[in-house]
């Protein structure tokens, strides 16, 4: 089950306020217990969150250029 934009955006700012108040265990927006072992493991969450944004945040490209040449 992919999630849309808006969902990651949330599941990050979630994990970002319980990194910054040095929760490790926190209840998610599905109302799952969620528990990271380290910081570090938090921190590895928000760089795989981030990347995931970055991928759904790109649009495709609108405009396809061909070069062509008769081989002189």
């Amino acid at each position: 089950m992919a999630l849309n934009l808006g969902e990651l955006t949330a599941a990050r700012d979630t994990l970002f306020r319980a990194r910054a108040g040095g929760v490790l265990t926190f209840r998610d927006q599905n109302g799952e217990l969620v528990t990271y072992k380290s910081d570090a493991e938090m921190a590895r969450a928000l760089a795989a969150l981030d990347a995931e944004i970055a991928a759904a945040s790109r649009r495709p490209a609108s405009t396809i250029l061909f070069r062509t040449s008769k081989g002189i």
